[in-house]
């Protein structure tokens, strides 16, 4: 795996050198731009507004806009110099429980393996956050810009997660229903939720690029896509519940636990 970041952890007196590797990878069906009026291809160029042209990749730069419109470019030299502590250092501010981290501000995962000479104290790290449940929470530069993260121990080595800043998250506002449930829907609901507790996620496949096949196969071929059906909104929720509750112990060939009366 290519390293994508170097440096170092360091929490209270004690510093060690870790690598980043990227810990995931996506597999996007890849869908082109075309002309609808004729199907070709449609090239996006990168056109100087000053001299009305195209311009080649290698003289494009990046630039800070100042308020009155004027651009300061910035070369990968300049960006190199910010003076940020944390540029080559994530900086530990303190440990936590993992479960006080909402999910919601989760970003990227990157795994940090120790550098040469660090494999004492980054095991020390790996299993002091592993009996302890805490995870820590840190400060890192990536990617031109510098980001929460948290470090939290994963199969005997360290994951550096990347997490969203707070004014990053969006409020909900008024999206959350205020409709109140009773007493017997909410104990069959849970009922539901321990009859169905369990799933192998290696089993779970992405079922998009076998649609995506047949959906040009059809479009090639002038043959017809079976739809899938569409669950329709229960119209009385206890007795979807109920429903599904026998169904959970049909499909488990047990008797389900039944709420209390």
């Amino acid at each position: 795996m290519k390293v994508t970041w170097s440096g170092m952890i360091q929490f209270g007196l004690v510093v060690l050198p870790i690598r980043l590797f990227a810990a995931t990878e996506e597999h996007p069906v890849r869908l082109h731009e075309i002309h609808v009026a004729d199907g070709s291809r449609v090239e996006h160029r990168r056109i100087c507004k000053a001299e009305n042209r195209e311009i080649p990749y290698e003289q494009v730069g990046r630039g800070y806009a100042l308020p009155d419109g004027r651009m300061v470019p910035l070369t990968e030299e300049d960006l190199a110099r910010l003076p940020l502590p944390t540029k080559r250092t994530v900086d530990v501010l303190g440990f936590v429980p993992f479960e006080d981290i909402d999910p919601i501000s989760f970003g990227r995962p990157y795994y940090a393996a120790p550098g040469p000479g660090a494999d004492r104290p980054y095991t020390l790290l790996v299993e002091a956050l592993a009996r302890t449940g805490n995870v820590a929470v840190s400060k890192v530069a990536l990617r031109s810009r510098e980001r929460l993260a948290l470090l939290r121990p994963r199969h005997g080595i360290l994951i550096l997660q990347t997490l969203l800043w707070e004014d990053e998250l969006r409020d909900p506002g008024d999206l959350a229903p205020s409709t109140p449930v009773t007493d017997r829907e909410l104990e069959l609901a849970e009922v539901l939720i321990r009859e169905l507790a369990g799933i192998n996620i290696d089993e779970v496949h992405d079922e998009y690029a076998h649609a995506l096949e047949q959906l040009v196969d059809a479009k090639i071929t002038g043959g017809e896509l079976v739809e899938p059906t569409e669950p329709a909104p229960a119209l009385d929720l206890l007795a979807a519940l109920e429903e599904s509750v026998r169904a959970a112990e049909r499909m488990h060939g047990r008797p389900a636990a039944r709420p209390r009366s």
